[in-house]
């Protein structure tokens, strides 16, 4: 027959999975995609901005 755990025992097991579950979720956050060394420039027109606007 299986015997019952005390209640350290239980509430240890609980914030040892507690400590872990956070630890999961801090690294996952920081696992994001890495930013681009240069970044890309806008779109270019052939036509200069001042031939534009008139």
């Amino acid at each position: 027959m299986l015997e019952r755990t005390r209640t350290t025992e239980r509430y240890a097991r609980g914030f040892a999975a507690a400590v872990a579950a956070v630890a999961a979720l801090v690294l996952a956050a920081n696992a994001g995609p890495a930013k681009a060394a240069h970044p890309e420039p806008g779109p270019r027109t052939a036509v200069p901005v001042e031939a534009a606007v008139r």
